[in-house]
């Protein structure tokens, strides 16, 4: 081994050099990758049962060995897995507890949310961000059209966003449960709600609550069997329609990341067509991210850019910009609770 004097620094340059942070940014797009790859090979799930030698896991996912390595040494500075001796004398690679949370069959597995990050079509439109600002529009939406009818056409891609958002909108509904009180509320309407997740957990959570599901049709074919195995499905009403045109009546509302979806003309529709059978007693609980006033950075302004490059009109918005917009629609914001994912919880009431 070769005498060392130093210990050599990781980093390209010091960290009090300006450049330092660009290299990190740059570095981060390589370290994702490696990520990628290693979720796309499965690795994870190979590991499952415990540690394994490069020439077995070479062997298991029909891999070549040097290169294979070479992706493992990354992945275990990444803090995935982690070097293990074996009786053998061979060195193995075991899964770490972040590495765990990348494996097919445990609760809330991250592997649903990196697929589609690194997947081909998504990955060229965020290539193409500079694009979107050039033009205002999504490169995404551009070529495919709707992210919804992409979704369609794509059976793997709709796999990993169902997946990915029934987790995350079950922590979002913990999250809500957890911090807000529900009492004195006879319907509560989710507009919008997909099969309905946030809605089952807010009815468990309230025994002597009724909701409503507002969604498309084809949605709420699929909601209904859901809502059964929640054990909700006998105070939960199911409603078909669009909620451009109209909205059913019921005391409150919740919008679980509907706003951010569209451009200020759309989401004025929708909060307008609420407000217009919102009883005066009514509330409305809109689960969206607000962003900071300042530079601070922060992870909404992060997805920000994939809004950007992935949704025509859909954006994430400043606090001040999203409040205003709730008073356009005759809305009166009276208090925000900061939740998980760097979402809020903004209650909004009539304003007369």
């Amino acid at each position: 081994m070769l005498e060392t004097t130093t210990v050599r620094d990781k980093n390209v340059v010091d960290d009090d050099d300006p450049r330092a942070q660009i290299w990190e940014v740059l570095r981060g797009q390589w370290r994702f990758s490696a990520l990628y790859a290693f979720v796309d090979l499965e690795l994870a799930d190979r590991l499952g049962s415990g540690p394994l030698t490069v020439d077995t896991l070479a062997e298991r996912c029909g891999g070549d060995r040097l290169a294979l390595s070479r992706l493992l040494r990354t992945a275990a500075g990444l803090g995935i897995v982690r070097s293990v001796p074996g009786e053998d004398g061979l060195g193995r690679y075991a899964l770490t507890p972040a590495g765990e949370t990348l494996r097919t069959d445990v609760p809330r597995s991250m592997r649903s949310v990196v697929i589609p990050q690194g997947a081909p079509d998504f990955l060229e439109a965020m290539g193409s961000l500079a694009e979107a600002v050039r033009d205002g529009r999504s490169p995404f939406a551009t070529r495919f059209g709707t992210m919804y009818g992409y979704l369609e056409q794509h059976p793997e891609a709709r796999h990993h966003f169902d997946a990915h958002m029934s987790t995350r909108s079950r922590s979002i509904a913990e999250a809500v449960v957890a911090e807000y009180d529900f009492s004195g509320i006879g319907v509560i309407a989710d507009l919008g709600g997909g099969v309905g997740t946030v809605l089952a957990t807010i009815l468990r959570a309230a025994p002597n609550l009724r909701g409503l599901l507002f969604e498309l049709e084809p949605v709420v074919a699929r909601a209904a069997g859901f809502l059964a195995d929640q054990g909700v499905a006998d105070r939960c009403e199911l409603v078909a329609g669009d909620f451009f045109t109209s909205v059913p009546a019921a005391d409150a509302y919740i919008l679980s990341n509907i706003v951010h979806n569209w451009d200020d003309d759309g989401a004025l529709r929708i909060l307008t067509n609420m407000r217009e059978v919102m009883p005066d007693h009514g509330r409305a609980l809109l689960l969206d991210i607000l962003l900071p006033e300042d530079d601070r950075p922060h992870l909404g302004k992060d997805l920000d850019m994939r809004m950007l490059a992935l949704y025509d009109g859909a954006r994430e918005r400043g606090e001040d910009e999203y409040l205003a917009l709730l008073g356009k629609a005759g809305l009166r914001p009276n208090r925000v609770i900061e939740l998980p994912y760097a979402l809020s919880l903004i209650e909004a009431l009539p304003d007369f």
